[in-house]
């Protein structure tokens, strides 16, 4: 049985008059990894704080195990002036603890192989701060670690290593985050906070979303524009992202009949021709463009076209020219050489990384007034379902500034609300807003997803799904990229500018191969440097235990299996899902016995015992299902 780590019981926290935790009750066991979402100032750091003991409870009672070693990671980075990377990350430890420990020397190769050991977190850029930080907390060992928004200022590159390293690591993690992918990545259990109350979900952001619109079906929720986003995300989910593919495909069936009729986010073939309609056949061009900043050289002998209609996410690790390149797509600065051509109907929007667009003594509806108070939308009949050949479409409807900051989630008193008082998510969202009310057919993002909540993202991708023009958006949110975009290119770092036909994964292999091929990520790196000599130290030091030989794989033909082996293997299949149903709902009926035994201890005790066995049982069961549905898939 598991250890219980935390409990919360009962607990209440309010602000003000706002309250944010009501009769809250809830654990941490060892080894739980815990996703916690929820909308911006629902509450979700003042959990955190709560679990670490660091906020106390208006009411209800906060227990740690004895002895309980706790980890937490900020949004802030603060550091003393003055202090070395050293200081900060290793702080007293000694250099042969951490040579000699080969998690640590995983995590100063992987966070910090590019940031020098002397260099003082003074210059640091908020990327190299975030990543200094995590190092800090990660070389040493805790049975708790709490993490607040772990992914703010992390490329795609170092996310998708912190995925796999906290994957492989034993503690308990509960990690606030608006990044999907990495909840789906990283988390098994998903708690939700809304409505000051904790709703806790089975598995990561793909089995939220079905649980979530389930409950809602269930429950038959009259927000049927909520349900609408849901079924659209599930059913992109279920379609599957290369990235989604090792989903467990049981909860993925059990989605289905929810999605069956639900069609493409976006009408691919309709929009490219309304955008063709509006933006003619040239839209943005780049012939022999070269960029340079000092010595390194971020574009070379670069000619590329944005199509009408296209949707372009680039990706590349911070530093390579992203910024810099969208800037040159919206003609805010110029070629070292070659030339830039605009269409003649081109209106570019481009929103750029940083806030303050906006005079922030107007209200929230009168800045968006200011620019329109009536603008036309893309013509409903290119909104996905529709099928045949059709006209090109001309007229879409007209809604109000104030219909769309609804929509964007500004209603009631924050309409009135002055720009200079609302949160940097929430200025980001207008900013957003009024550079759609411009009505552009072009569309430059610089990092749009900062400071974002899921479900304000979920709106915003909606609508983009429907926005017929050209899109180009630089991101480090991997879901949102895939889930907006249909082609990603990447910025190597060396002056290309690639195809990527295979999407996110095939820059991650192509940057592991390059790091292999230049002699490792630590290459050059005082902590690297220092970690790969005792790497190579301990594999030729006798009785010392090295990293285990790659077995050879075996003939791919020997694994087939016989026709008689698939009957058995489907017949057995059947069998587990009924297993999978039944202890799926035993599982539900004990959580909500212990929601109506909260006060009683040793209720609780008995009830998490007999949990912890039904769970147990059945994740051995769905590993079955998974090997078998292996087995099956392999021979179709």
């Amino acid at each position: 049985m598991a250890t219980n780590l935390v409990n919360l019981e009962r607990v209440d926290k309010s602000y003000g008059i706002t309250p944010l935790l009501e009769q809250v009750s809830l654990g941490v066991s060892a080894g739980e990894r815990i996703g916690l979402v929820g909308r911006n100032g629902a509450g979700k750091t003042t959990l955190l704080g709560l679990l670490a003991r660091t906020e106390e409870a208006d009411a209800g009672r906060v227990t740690h195990n004895r002895g309980l070693r706790v980890g937490v990671l900020d949004q802030r980075d603060e550091f003393e002036p003055g202090r070395t990377v050293s200081d900060v990350v290793l702080g007293d430890l000694p250099a042969h603890t951490w040579l000699s420990d080969r998690r640590a020397r995983d995590v100063l190769t992987g966070l910090l192989a590019d940031v020098p050991l002397e260099r003082t977190v003074d210059g640091l850029s908020g990327g190299e701060r975030r990543r200094a930080a995590l190092a800090r907390l990660l070389v040493r060992e805790h049975d708790l670690v709490l993490l607040d928004e772990p992914t703010n200022h992390l490329d795609i590159e170092v996310t998708d290593w912190l995925a796999q390293h906290l994957r492989a690591r034993s503690e308990a993690l509960v990690a606030v985050t608006h990044d999907r992918w990495f909840l789906d990545a990283v988390c098994t259990t998903t708690w939700e906070l809304a409505d000051a109350r904790v709703n806790s979900f089975e598995g990561g952001y793909a089995a939220y979303v079905l649980a979530r619109a389930e409950r809602d079906r269930m429950a038959d929720a009259s927000e049927s524009r909520r349900q609408n986003l849901l079924r659209k995300e599930l059913a992109w989910l279920r379609r599957g992202a290369p990235a989604r593919t090792s989903k467990p495909k049981f909860r993925l069936d059990a989605a289905s009949a929810l999605i069956a009729d639900e069609p493409d986010p976006r009408d691919k073939p309709a929009l490219a021709k309304f955008a063709s309609a509006r933006l003619g056949k040239t839209v943005v061009d780049l012939k022999d463009v070269d960029v340079r900043r000092g010595t390194r050289e971020l574009l070379r002998e670069v000619s590329w076209q944005l199509g009408p209609g296209e949707r372009i996410g680039v990706v590349g690790v911070n530093g390579a020219g992203k910024t810099t390149l969208l800037r040159l797509l919206a003609g805010e600065t110029e070629p070292d050489h070659g030339k830039v051509a605009w269409g003649q109907t081109v209106q570019l929007g481009h929103l750029s990384q940083e806030l303050g667009t906006l005079d922030p003594d107007v209200t929230v509806a009168a800045a968006a007034e200011e620019i329109k108070r009536v603008v036309k939308l893309a013509p409903d009949n290119i909104r996905p379902g529709a099928v045949g050949r059709r006209p090109v479409p001309t007229v879409g409807p007209e809604v109000t500034a104030i219909s769309l900051l609804e929509r964007f989630g500004f209603r009631g008193d924050r309409l009135r609300t002055r720009v200079g008082e609302l949160s940097g998510g929430e200025r980001r969202r207008l900013e957003l807003l009024c550079l759609l009310l411009t009505e552009p057919n072009v569309l430059l993002l610089d990092e749009p997803t900062n400071d974002l909540d899921i479900d304000t993202l979920q709106v915003i991708e909606d609508f983009l799904d429907g926005w017929p023009g050209s899109l180009v958006v630089v991101t480090h949110d991997r879901y949102f990229l895939e889930r907006t975009c249909d082609t990603v290119w990447a910025l190597l770092g060396d002056g290309r500018f690639a195809l990527l036909p295979g999407g996110v994964e095939e820059y991650l292999q192509r940057r592991r191969d390059g790091a292999g091929a230049a002699g490792g990520p630590a290459a050059g790196n005082a902590f690297g440097a220092q970690a790969n000599a005792a790497e190579a130290s301990a594999a030729s030091t006798p009785g010392t235990a090295g990293p285990p030989s790659p077995a050879p794989s075996p003939d791919a033909g020997a694994r087939q299996a016989s026709a008689a082996d698939q009957r058995a293997a489907k017949k057995e299949l059947a069998k587990l899902e009924r297993q999978l149903s039944r202890l799926t709902a035993r599982v539900d009926q004990l959580h909500s016995a212990q929601a109506e035994h909260a006060s009683d201890y040793e209720c609780l005790m008995e009830l998490d015992g007999e949990l912890r066995g039904v769970q147990a049982e059945k994740d051995e069961v769905e590993t079955r299902w998974l090997e078998l549905a292996e087995l099956l898939e392999g021979t179709a």
